[in-house]
């Protein structure tokens, strides 16, 4: 088993054509939030992955094996919910509504300017329809929101002093 302990986000400070030529893991989101776990690549080789506690691997990410291979990171289709908003009955802002209430229950979220996307919840789904919103299942990958004081988010992570998260509901 080919060994794995280091990420490199996005493949930052890679040749493009390096990464164009590694072997691929494709993981879902499940996957992905783990630190440790087992895989096979497009290589057919298998995988250990062991990442830092708490580290998060993204689609784009490159991980580097013991032997120096590097292994591109896909995120795999998986089922998810896809939400619009519906032209006839509402605007784009009931889905900026939808993302404050997801965000309001702590749930993954992905973000994109037409539409959010969340892993199936049937009383969720009730809810964004009672909203006027169109709820549509289907596999994609699945990148949800690493949140504001994530260094693992989309690349929208800062710094807190002393490692502040406060908020109040």
């Amino acid at each position: 088993m080919l060994q794995i302990s280091k990420r490199i986000a996005a493949g930052q400070g890679l040749a493009p054509v390096l990464v164009q030529r590694a072997a691929s893991v494709a993981l879902d989101w499940d996957v992905r939030q783990k630190s440790r776990f087992d895989a096979i690549d497009s290589q057919g080789r298998a995988l250990g992955i062991f990442l830092p506690r708490g580290t998060v691997v993204r689609g784009g990410d490159v991980l580097v094996a013991e032997d120096g291979s590097l292994i591109r990171v896909l995120a795999a289709p998986q089922s998810v919910l896809r939400i619009t908003h519906c032209p006839q009955h509402g605007s784009a802002f009931d889905l900026l509504r939808a993302a404050y209430h997801l965000g309001n229950r702590h749930v993954p979220i992905e973000l994109h300017p037409t539409y959010l996307q969340i892993e199936p919840d049937h009383v969720l789904a009730d809810m964004l329809r009672a909203m006027h919103l169109t709820v549509h299942a289907l596999d994609a990958p699945f990148e949800p929101e690493g949140g504001a004081y994530s260094a693992q988010g989309h690349g929208h992570g800062h710094d807190h002093p002393h490692g502040l998260h406060d908020h109040a509901h």
